[in-house]
């Protein structure tokens, strides 16, 4: 499943250098995540970086965007084609 950020945002600027895949930008107010560049950081950490350093948590799970751990994988190999060859994940 890809994150999203809540109204709760306070636009502190610490959750997008933390994304390894991009999917995190300014929105028109709060900081936003694109689901599509989403793997919650599967394939990079173990945990979601970007929900770690939250000091006020709120990026949270979108349950509208199921996806399964072997689904964030492949979006992974998707977004960093050269992980591929070199067995990263």
């Amino acid at each position: 499943m890809a994150l999203y950020i809540t109204d709760q945002c306070i636009n502190c600027d610490v959750c997008e250098p933390e994304c390894p895949n991009d999917a995190i930008y300014q929105g028109e107010e709060i900081y936003e995540i694109d689901p599509a560049r989403c793997t919650e950081c599967v394939g990079h950490f173990e945990t979601s970086q970007c929900v770690e350093v939250c000091p006020v948590e709120c990026i949270l799970v979108d349950l509208a965007r199921g996806e399964t751990p072997e689904e964030l994988t492949a979006k992974f190999y998707r977004l960093n084609p050269s992980a591929q060859n070199t067995g990263s994940s």
